[in-house]
Order: C-alpha cells, then structure tokens, then sequence
C-alpha cells in the first residue's frame, strides 16, 4: 500500500512535472518569437538608417577616420578619401595605406593643423581647421586647382576620430571672387610660394614692376624690389607678420610703400604695398612744422613747457630752463609735473602756501581742461611776479606759459605814479589844460579847465567827444567856426595840420584868452587856453616902464657927460694953477709944498674917479670895446708900477713883479689891462701893511694867462667878499668904491674873469685869467731891480720908471 501509493505519488508528480515544463517551454517559446520580432524590425530600421547614413555620407564627401595608438584606419568614405589623397598629393594603390598617408600629409599642411591633429591623438583634445589642398601645378589655370578641406577631430575613449569633408573645389589663384577683388586694389599684391618664388600677382604690380602679364612675370622671374622681396621671405620662415618701409620708382617717380608680409600657411604668403607717399610728405612737414614750431617757442622771452597725456614733460624752451634754474641733464629725464612742482617748491620758486597738497592738486585739475584757464598771476618768494597761462595742447596734455612781469608791473607802477603826479601837477597850473585823442575824444583835463570856462565836474563825462566840449564852452566863445578849426587840428593825421599853433581870442566875459596846441607822439593833442588878461596889461605897463628906463638912462648920459665937462674944466685950471703954484715954490716954503702936493694928489685922484664913471656908464650903455694887439706884457706892468711908484714909496711898500718875463707878448687893449693893474696895485697899497710887500706875477694855464696881484697885510673879512666886485659899494661896508667893479667889467671884456683868494690878516689874492694867450713867452725871467720907491730915502724922479723897465 505504501508502495503503490508512492508509486502513484511519484507518477503523480511525473506528470505534473511534464505539464509544467511543456507549460513553461510555451512561454519560452512564445517570448522567443515576440523577441526575434522585434529584433527583424529593428534590424530592418538599423539597416535602412545604414543605408541612409551611407547615402548622406556620399552625398557630402565624407569620410571618417579612426585613430587608435600608431593604427589609422578608413570607417567610411572611401571615395572621400582618395579624393582628399589625390588632392593632397597622395600616391598609393594600397587601400590600407591611403588612411596613414592622408593623415601624414594633412599634418604638413600647415603649423595649426600639425599642432590639432598632435594634439588630438596624443591628449584627446578637440580640433578643427581647413585645408586648401591644391597639388596641381598649373596656378593660372581657370579649372579646378584644389580642394577646400575641413578637418573635425573627437576622441572617444580609446579611439580618436577624425572627420574629412570636402567644403567644396576652388578655382586656381588667379580666379575666383577674391582674386578679381585683388586685381582691382590700387595697391600692388602678390603670393609667394614657401621657396620664394611669386606664384601670382594683381594688375597693380604687374604695371609697378613693367611686365606685361602674370605669364611674362613668373617666366622671367620678375620682381617689385629686392627688400621686399627680402620681407617676404623673413615673413615665410618665421610664420609672422612682417612690415616695412621702403622707397620704390613706380613709373620714374620716386614712391613711399609701407610694405606688408602675411602668412597664409605654411606653403604661401601674400605680400601687398600700400602707397604711402602722401602721408610720408604729410609726415615729414609736420615734422618740419613742429621744429619750426620748437624753435619759434624757443626763441620767445617767455618760458614754454608743454606735459603730454602723461604728464610727462616733452617740451621745453631755453627761457622755462633759464626762469626757474632747472639742470639741464634733469629736465632732459622728461620729469612728470609732479614731480616738477616738488623741484620747484625745494627750490622755493612757488608761491608760498600752507596747503602745498591742496596747491598740487588743483595744479594737476589742469589737466582736464577742455579750453584756455583764466589767466593766474603767481608772487613768487624772490619778488617776482609771473603770469600763468594754461591751455590744453592739440595732441593731448597741458602747455603752460610763464611770462615774467615784474618789470611790467613796476613800469605799470611807476607809469600810474607819473599819471598821478602828472594830473596833480596839471592841477596846480593855472593854465587850462586839456588832452584829446586822435578821434577828437576827451582823454586828460585839469581843475583849471573847469574853472576857465565855468563849468561843474558832472557836465562832463569821463570820456566826451570835442563837439560837446565844444558846446559847453559856447557861451564863453560863440564863434563856431574857432571850435571848428580847433577840431580839426585835434583829429586831422596831416603833419601840416598837427603842428603846434597859438592864437589869441576874446570871450564874452571881457577876457582875453591865448590858446595853443601841441601834437604828442601818442597821437593825442594837447589844448592849453590861458587868461592872458593881466599879462597884457602887465606888458603894457612893463612897455611903459621901459620907455621911462631908457629915457632915463638917456638923461643919465647926458648928466654925467654933462657933469664931467663941467668938472674936468675947473679941475684942468685947479691943477694948471698947482702945478704953477708948485714950481714957483721949489725949495722955498716946505709948509706950503705940502699943501700944493695934497692939492695936486687929490686933483688926480678926481680926475681918475671921473673917468671911471664915465667908463662904467660907457660900459652900461654896451658903447665900449677893447682894441687887442700883441704888446710886451712887461711895459704894461712896468708903467702900471711907475704910476704907483709914489704911493709904494709913501708906505715903504716893497713891489715885486720879477715874475714877469721880458719877451712876454699878450694879446689885449695895452690901455685897459693898465687900467685894471692901475686899480689893483692902488687897492693893494691902501690895504697893505706899512713896510710890506706887493707882487705881481704872471703864468700860463694851458691857454691862459695868470696874472695875480697879492698883498701882505689885513685880508678882506668874509662877508665883504662876496660883493668885493659890486659897484658903488660904500666905505661903511668896508668896500673900495667903483675900481674893482670896473677891473671886473674891463676883463670880462676881454672875455676872461677875476676871483679873489683872501684870508683875515694874511693879505689877499686877485687873479686875472685871460683866455686865448698863446704869445705868452715862456723864457726865463729878467732880473729887475725892486721899485726906487720902496728905498725910504730914494729921490721921487721920473728915471725911476725908465730903470724898472
């Protein structure tokens, strides 16, 4: 039982083991077919897109590249790809060695794409560039030349990718959009191949280099100019932008080109040359302009200095050096105006202020300034007064200029100073003075002015034409034609019309007037109008006074010639009947001698003072000459001692004149001179001491003579010898009468001149200075024997005077 229970038991279980797995390989069965379903339709979707990936590979040319460490193989595009090899000079019939070799020459198509594609399979980085392939050698050729290729690189993971695609073919470089772009730029262009060689070139340098065409061009081998040329090929090998200047003949003419060489890969570079000829001649005459400028702002008395945009100082002139003491070597190191200023304040050559930082930074505020600053005017320490102006300069920065007015302004000073003193004494002057200028405008008048023609100090304004003026003086003058006159001489320019002039005119208020004008060298015209009324009534009375001095002068001639003949008749019989009287008595009655010598002494001496008056009033009257002639000097002085021979011996007066030389010779009136030493000798013996001594020598003073009479004895007190030569002076004054003022008249006559040399109680010292006396002898002087007189018991004879000659 138990067996056959087991038994169906495991039947049991056979069963529905066999149930359960027929069940479950249905399910299997049916999941299978749903799955190979859907694997059929996604097939046929992933074929369909393989064939439209395909067809739109080939429809662009396309072709990728798969890089993995050294491998390089095709995954798509293999007609893409032979067309990129053909293009990039690629030959190989081993399709599996085209991929590598393509790779190889893309790198050496140009530094960039080298760099991308390193790049790319070594670290993983993305690229991109393109490629002009052009491997055929016809370059004029209008066909197709090359190929435009753009080159993507990815990498994913281990795997770098590279994608080539075709952009599309280009023409040869004398074709296409840009080259005719090129041929028709004024400035010549050209491309260079990496060997040197010119591959094409515009028709602007074919006409700069005289060829034809490009075909004439590349067979001989032409070229623009070997520096450039030279430019070029520096461009080339450094793979850089290379400029220069060059001078170039283009068709005889003489041309600046600034000369440019680009690199376009590593297989060519394009060169062009921009005529810069206009802009170098533009160049070169503003720099001649700017050294004309420099040197003209040199050249100026004010100091010039111009900061640039920063505020550096670029320029200079002598007179900024020379105004502020600056070294030259310092300033040539374009110190900034900062740091100028602190120079300056070290030096103390900036106006004193005690906020220096607030002072610098307006100073720097300067430098944004759009026009011209107000004009500053800085006191510096050392008393110098500048005026500063500051403008922005055209090409940017600050110009400042510096001009010293000190002097100016002390001029200014002293100029207003002489207005002040001018108009104040213009006040004080009682003739009415007034200034116009040349247009006829009222400039300067006195208190005077006003005063004259009664007017106030309202009615007249500051500056008021001449035909007001005129108005306002109308009632004092009505002639209008005097104004009209007076006005033109004010404001006519004609030399002849501004020359001084004067007249006289009468007003209604009964005075006479003089009016005078006189041009200044300003233009303006002085007026002067004075009251001449009194005047002329003072020269009437003056007229008439003269009329009665001469009138009386004429009487006093008549007097005294009068008074003279009626005395010189007496006188002539008191001294005949002396002189008689006189010789009758000889040696008889010595009482009554006595009494006829005082007789005849005074007889002479009022026959001498007659004379002199006449020869004073002779002399008023301008009526006396002098006869000159050469004459020995010593007779004149010789007889002059003989005459005075009897007063010396009545004193014991010693005369010494030894300084007289014999051939001596002078050139005056003999008569006068005598005359003259007549009345010195006489006022020397009157003041000389008893036994005392007279001299009378004679000298030259280059052309001079020197006569001098000296006496010892009482000198002359001070206060009489300032009038010791004036007429009439009486004896109460100590004054020796009419004598010496005719010595002084009679020398001056002779054109020369006396002075006296006198001190108390040691005598005096005339001396006579005759001008032009060039026959004054200079031999040696004779020895002559002193004057009989001064022997007390010598005879009184006339052989005395043949002996001192």
């Amino acid at each position: 039982m138990a067996l056959t229970s087991i038994a169906y038991t495991a039947a049991a279980g056979a069963m529905a083991l066999a149930l359960s797995t027929t069940y479950l390989a249905w399910r299997t069965r049916s999941t299978l077919a749903k799955a190979r379903d859907l694997l059929k339709g996604d097939l046929f979707v992933k074929e369909t897109m393989l064939s439209e990936l395909d067809a739109a590979t080939s429809a662009f040319d396309e072709a990728f590249l798969a890089v993995e460490g050294d491998a390089v193989r095709l995954v798509w595009g293999d007609d893409t790809l032979k067309a990129c090899a053909e293009a990039l000079g690629v030959r190989t019939t081993n399709d599996a060695e085209r991929a590598p070799l393509v790779v190889e020459a893309l790198g050496k198509t140009s530094m960039d794409a080298s760099k991308g594609l390193k790049a790319l399979i070594a670290e993983g980085k993305t690229c991109r560039f393109e490629v002009f392939a052009d491997n055929i050698p016809g370059l004029i050729s209008a066909k197709p030349a090359g190929l435009t290729l753009v080159i993507d690189g990815k990498a994913s993971g281990a795997t770098a990718w590279i994608r080539l695609a075709i952009a599309g073919a280009k023409q040869s470089l004398s074709s296409g959009p840009f080259a005719q772009m090129a041929e028709h730029l004024p400035a010549p262009c050209w491309i260079c191949a990496r060997d040197g060689r010119m591959v094409w070139a515009n028709e602007a340098w074919l006409r700069a280099a005289e060829v034809q065409d490009l075909e004439q061009a590349l067979r001989d081998g032409a070229t623009l100019d070997r520096s450039a040329d030279a430019l070029v090929s520096d461009a080339t090998e450094s793979r850089a932008r290379r400029e220069g200047f060059r001078w170039l003949t283009i068709s005889g003419q003489r041309r600046a080109f600034q000369v440019i060489a680009e690199p376009l890969n590593d297989a060519y570079t394009c060169a062009y040359a921009v005529d810069v000829t206009e802009a170098e001649d533009s160049r070169e005459a503003l720099k001649r302009h700017a050294k004309a400028h420099d040197e003209t702002l040199d050249s100026l008395e004010d100091a010039v200095a111009i900061f640039g945009p920063e505020r550096q100082l670029t320029f200079h002139n002598r007179a900024f050096e020379k105004l502020w003491e600056l070294e030259p070597a310092w300033l040539a190191e374009r110190p900034t105006h900062a740091e100028w200023l602190d120079r300056l304040r070290q030096k103390r050559r900036l106006p004193e202020t005690s906020d220096y930082a607030g002072f610098k930074g307006r100073e720097s505020e300067f430098f944004g300034l759009t026009h011209t600053a107000d004009d500053e005017m800085w006191s510096l320490p050392d008393g110098r007064s500048l005026r500063v102006v500051r403008q922005p300069h055209p090409l940017g920065g600050l110009l400042i200029l510096f001009s010293d007015k000190t002097g100016e302004l002390k001029l200014k000073a002293q100029f207003n100073a002489l207005i002040q003193v001018q108009k104040s004494t213009l006040d004080q002057l009682n003739e009415a003075v007034s200034v116009y200028g040349s247009d006829g405008r009222l400039r300067l008048r006195n208190q005077a002015f006003d005063k004259f023609w009664h007017l106030r100090s309202d009615d007249i304004a500051a500056v008021m034409d001449f035909a007001h003026i005129a108005e306002l003086c109308l009632p004092l003058v009505h002639d209008r034609g005097f104004w009209a006159e007076l006005k033109a001489r004010v404001t006519d320019t004609d030399p002849l019309a501004r020359a001084p002039q004067q007249g006289e005119i009468k007003l209604s208020d009964s005075r006479l007037a003089q009016w005078r004008t006189q041009p200044l060298p300003d233009g303006a015209t002085l007026v002067v109008f004075s009251d001449i009324t009194a005047t002329r009534s003072l020269e009437k009375a003056i007229e008439d006074r003269d009329e009665a001095l001469n009138e009386s002068v004429r009487l006093k001639r008549e007097f005294v010639a009068n008074v003279s003949y009626e005395l010189r008749t007496p006188l002539t019989t008191i001294v005949g009947y002396a002189d008689l009287l006189h010789a009758q008595n000889i040696g008889h009655d010595t009482k009554q001698k006595a009494y006829l010598d005082s007789i005849q002494t005074a007889a002479q001496e009022l026959a001498r003072s007659i004379d002199d008056v006449l020869d004073m009033a002779q002399i008023d009257a301008g009526e006396m000459s002098v006869s000159t002639a050469d004459i020995r000097l010593l007779d004149i002085v010789a007889e002059a001692a003989a005459r005075q021979a009897d007063a010396f011996k009545s004193k014991s007066v010693h005369f010494d004149y030894t300084g007289v030389r014999e051939s001596g010779l002078v050139h005056v009136d003999g008569r006068r001179l005598g005359q003259c030493l007549d009345h010195l000798l006489g006022h020397a013996v009157r003041n000389a001491t008893a036994a005392g001594s007279v001299s009378l020598n004679a000298s030259k003073d280059g052309d001079n003579l020197l006569l001098e009479v000296a006496y010892s004895g009482r000198g002359i007190p001070y206060h009489v010898q300032a009038h010791i030569f004036d007429r009439y002076i009486g004896r109460e004054r100590g004054g020796p009468g009419l004598g010496l003022a005719l010595v002084k008249a009679l020398v001056e006559l002779h054109g020369g001149w006396i002075t006296l040399e006198s001190e108390p109680n040691e005598g005096a010292s005339f001396k006579i200075r005759l001008p032009k006396q060039n026959l004054v002898g200079r031999e040696t002087p004779v020895a002559v024997k002193p004057v009989p007189a001064a022997v007390k018991d010598g005879p009184k004879s006339s052989t005395t005077v043949a002996d001192v000659a």
